[in-house]
C-alpha cells in the first residue's frame, strides 16, 4: 500500500506560498539579467523590506572575497570553467549574515538555531530508519514523495554556461522540485568541466569528491536537504533517518515498506508497491550532455533504476562491516600526499572508498565502504553525478556523515588539520563550496556535528539512547492510540458502549470503523498526527534490535564518476 500524505492539501499549500526562502542556489531574485549583469546578489528580506535584512540588523551586502591559495595539480585550466573561484563567475556581491541568521536574504537561522529572532538552541536527533515507528516511517516516505512532486517556489537551476547566457544578458534557468533540486546540485557540483567542442572536456575535477571537501559538503548538503523538509512539511522535528548498513549481507532498506522493493516484472525497477517506481530520474545522462556541450535541465530521464546485489563482485565482494569502520575511523590523518584518490593513510580517501580500510592504502579497481553501497545499488545510484536520484543516497550518506563524527571526536582535530591549500580545486579550506548561496567555505564545517545542532542517536550514550530508539516511538504509537480509544470509550449512549464491545470483537459498526479496524485507516487523532491505529510487533522487535547494537556501539558512544563503464575510474 503506498503511503499517504498526511498534510491536508489546503495545509501544504499555506507552507508552500507563506515559508520564507531557504538556502539553495540559484535564488529567484538573483536569476535575472540584471542581477548576472550587475553580478549582485542581495535579496531584500520580506520581515522588514530590506536588503539582507539590514535594518532588523540581520545582515548587509558584501564583496564575496575568494581565496587565491594554490590548488593541487589535477585541473590544469583557469577561466574555463564557471565554478572557477567560485561564486564570481555569477555573483561578486551576496549579503553576510550577522549572529544566528543565515539565507541568502538573511531571512533564515543557523543550524540549530530556532525562533522568530534565532534565539532558541535546540539540538536535533537523527535517528536508525529501523528504529522509527511505522507511523515516522509512512511520513518519511510521504516526506519524500511530496518534495518531488512540489515544485521549488523559491529556487530555479541554471541549465547554460555564463557564456552560453551572452555573460548574462539573457538568463538560462529552469524550475525543478524540492528533491530534483538536490539532484541537480550533486549532479553539477561533480560534473566534467566542459573545455569546448563535442565531448571535449576535463574530467577529473569534483568540488565535492575525491578530496577533503568530501565529507564538508556532503554534511552541508544533507542540512539543507533536512531543513528544506522542514520548511515544505512545517514539521520542524524531522531528522534525516540513516541506514546503517555494517555488516549487512544484502539491501535491509529495499522493501516497499521503506525504499521500495524489487519489481517482480523487471528486476532493474522498483516495485509497483512502492510510490518509488513513479518517480523519473534527472541529470543522469552526463556523456549526452558533454557530447551536445549543455548543462543538465532537469527533465526526467526515465525511471529509477535499482537493482541491489547484481553488481560487479570483483570490484564489491562485500558490504563494509564493523571492523572496516573502526579500521577507518582509528586512521589518524585527515589527508595525506596528493589529497585525492591515490592518497595513503587518509581517513577521508578511505571512508570514500578509494583506499583499503585494512590497510590504509589506496587501491584500484576496487570500490570500498561509501563507494561500495554506491556500486552495490546498481542503478541510478551507481553513477556519480546522478546517484541523488535514487532517496537510499539520504540514508546512506547520513551514515557516511556519522562515521565522520565518530572520527571528529575521537582525535578533535584542530581546523589546522584540514588543508589550507594544494588541495583539488575546490577543495581547500577557504573554497566556497559549490554551489551554494549563500556561501560556505569547507573549513567551517570540519568540526562536530553538536556545534551544528544535531546528533546521531547511537552515538549517545546508552541510557539517551534507549529514549531516542525505543521509548520515544513506543510511547508516540501508544498515546496515538489511547487518546483514539479514550475518545471513543466517552461516546454518549449505548453506541459508546456498543462500539467498544464490537471493537474489542472486531465488529464495527460502519463502513469507515471497518477500515479502521482493519488497519486501512487511522483513526481521525491519528490521521492528523499522520499516524496509524495500532502498535505493530515491529516495537516488540526494537527492545530486541537495540540491545544487540548498544553493547557493540558503547565505546563509540562513549568518545558511477561518471556512468556505470566509467566507474572503473572513481567508485
Amino acid at each position: 500500500m503506498r503511503p499517504a500524505l498526511i498534510m491536508s492539501l489546503p495545509l501544504l499549500l499555506f507552507f508552500i506560498q507563506f515559508l520564507s526562502p531557504s538556502l539553495q542556489q540559484f535564488p529567484r531574485p538573483c536569476a535575472t539579467a540584471d542581477a548576472l549583469q550587475s553580478k549582485r546578489c542581495c535579496p531584500v528580506w520580506s520581515g522588514d523590506g530590506s536588503v539582507c535584512g539590514v535594518l532588523s540588523g540581520r545582515g548587509f551586502c558584501q564583496d564575496a572575497t575568494v581565496s587565491d591559495l594554490p590548488n593541487g595539480p589535477q585541473y590544469p585550466h583557469s577561466g574555463v570553467d564557471d565554478r572557477e573561484r567560485w561564486p564570481l563567475v555569477f555573483y561578486n556581491q551576496t549579503c553576510q549574515c550577522a549572529g544566528n541568521y543565515m539565507g541568502f536574504d538573511c531571512g533564515e537561522c543557523k543550524f540549530g538555531y530556532f525562533g522568530a529572532n534565532c534565539g532558541e538552541r535546540r539540538e536535533s536527533v537523527r535517528r536508525n530508519i529501523f528504529q522509527l515507528s511505522v507511523a515516522e516511517r509512512q511520513r518519511f516516505i510521504s516526506y519524500l514523495n511530496l518534495a518531488k512532486t512540489t515544485i521549488s517556489p523559491d529556487y530555479v537551476i541554471v541549465t547554460g554556461t555564463y557564456a552560453q547566457m551572452n555573460n548574462g544578458t539573457t538568463p538560462m534557468f529552469a524550475n525543478i522540485s524540492v528533491y530534483d533540486l538536490f539532484v541537480w546540485m550533486h549532479y553539477y557540483v561533480s560534473r566534467d568541466a566542459l573545455l569546448g567542442g563535442p565531448g571535449n572536456v576535463w574530467a577529473d575535477i569534483d568540488f565535492a569528491h575525491e578530496s577533503a571537501a568530501f565529507l564538508p559538503w556532503h554534511r552541508v548538503y544533507l542540512l539543507f536537504w533536512e531543513h528544506e523538509i522542514r520548511k515544505l512539511t512545517g514539521d520542524f522535528n524531522f531528522t534525516i533517518p540513516y541506514w546503517d548498513w555494517r555488516d549487512a549481507q544484502d539491501c535491509q532498506v529495499c522493501t516497499d515498506e521503506l525504499m521500495g522493493g524489487r519489481s517482480p516484472l523487471n528486476p532493474n525497477l522498483i516495485s509497483p508497491s512502492s510510490v518509488f517506481s513513479s518517480w523519473k530520474v534527472v541529470c543522469s545522462q552526463p556523456e549526452d550532455y558533454n557530447q551536445r556541450e549543455v548543462l543538465c535541465d532537469g527533465s526526467p530521464e526515465g525511471p529509477l533504476l535499482r537493482n541491489p546485489g547484481n553488481h560487479d563482485r570483483n570490484r564489491v565482494p562485500r558490504l563494509p562491516t564493523s571492523s572496516d569502520v573502526e579500521s577507518v575511523v582509528s586512521l589518524t590523518e585527515y589527508e595525506t600526499g596528493l589529497m585525492d584518490r591515490r592518497a595513503n593513510m587518509s581517513f577521508r580517501n578511505a571512508l570514500e572508498g578509494f583506499a583499503s580500510p585494512e590497510t590504509g592504502l589506496a587501491v584500484t579497481g576496487r570500490s570500498l565502504m561509501h563507494n561500495s553501497l554506491h556500486v552495490f545499488m546498481n542503478g541510478s545510484m551507481s553513477s556519480v553525478q546522478g546517484s541523488a536520484n535514487d532517496p537510499i543516497f539520504l540514508i546512506h550518506h547520513a551514515f557516511i556523515d556519522s562515521i565522520f563524527e565518530q572520527w571528529l571526536r575521537r582525535h578533535q582535530p584542530p581546523r589546522s588539520h584540514y588543508p589550507t591549500a594544494n588541495a583539488p580545486i575546490g577543495h581547500n579550506d577557504g573554497y566556497y563550496m559549490v554551489p551554494f548561496i549563500p556561501l560556505y567555505r569547507n573549513g567551517d564545517y570540519f568540526l562536530s556535528t553538536k556545534a551544528l545542532g544535531y546528533e546521531y542517536a547511537y552515538l549517545q550514550d546508552p541510557s539517551q539512547r534507549f529514549v531516542q530508539e525505543f521509548l520515544t516511538p513506543y510511547l508516540e504509537q501508544a498515546q496515538q492510540i489511547w487518546r483514539w480509544l479514550l475518545a471513543a470509550g466517552i461516546i454518549g449512549g449505548g453506541r459508546g458502549r456498543n462500539y467498544r464491545n464490537n471493537y474489542r470483537r472486531g465488529v464495527p459498526q460502519t463502513a469507515e470503523e471497518a477500515k479502521v479496524v482493519r488497519g486501512e485507516t487511522a483513526a481521525p487523532e491519528q490521521q492528523r498526527r499522520g499516524g496509524i491505529g495500532f502498535i505493530s510487533d515491529y516495537t516488540v522487535n526494537q527492545s530486541v534490535n537495540l540491545q544487540t547494537r548498544v553493547s557493540e556501539d558503547r565505546d563509540t558512544a562513549q568518545m558511477g564518476k561518471r556512468h556505470n563503464s566509467q566507474l572503473t575510474q572513481v567508485m
